[in-house]
C-alpha cells in the first residue's frame, strides 16, 4: 500500500469537520441573537452642543428629534439643516460602531464579509 493510500484520505478529518460545523452553527445563532438586540437598543447622538438631539434604532430607523427651540432661526434654516443631518450621522456611526464591537467578540476579531 503506498503512503497516500493508507485508510482513507481525509477522513479522520471528518470528526474535526462536523466539530467546526457545529461551532459555525453556535456562532450563527450568537450572531443572530446579538443582532436582534442590537436592533433593539436606541442610540442617541447630538449637535450643535446639544441643540439638536436624534434618538436612532439599531435598525437605523429615526426614532426621534428633539430641536432646542434657539437652534431654530428661520434667517438660518441652512444651519439647522446641517446640525441634523450632523447628527443624525453620528447616531447611525454610533451603531455601525456598536455593532462591528458586539459581532467581533463573537468572531473573535474576524471580520466576515457582509457582516
Amino acid at each position: 500500500m503506498s503512503k497516500g493510500m493508507r485508510g482513507f484520505p481525509g477522513m479522520g478529518g471528518l470528526g474535526n469537520m462536523q466539530g467546526m460545523l457545529q461551532k459555525v452553527q453556535k456562532m450563527q445563532a450568537q450572531m443572530q441573537q446579538a443582532q436582534e438586540e442590537l436592533q433593539a437598543r436606541t442610540f442617541t447622538a447630538t449637535a450643535g452642543g446639544g441643540a439638536v438631539k436624534v434618538v436612532v434604532t439599531g435598525k437605523k430607523e429615526v426614532h426621534s428629534l428633539v430641536l432646542d427651540p434657539q437652534a431654530v432661526d428661520p434667517e438660518d434654516v441652512e444651519m439647522l439643516q446641517d446640525l441634523i443631518v450632523a447628527a443624525v450621522n453620528e447616531a447611525m456611526k454610533e451603531v455601525d460602531r456598536v455593532s462591528e464591537e458586539e459581532m467581533g467578540k463573537i468572531t473573535g476579531g474576524v471580520k466576515l464579509p457582509g457582516m
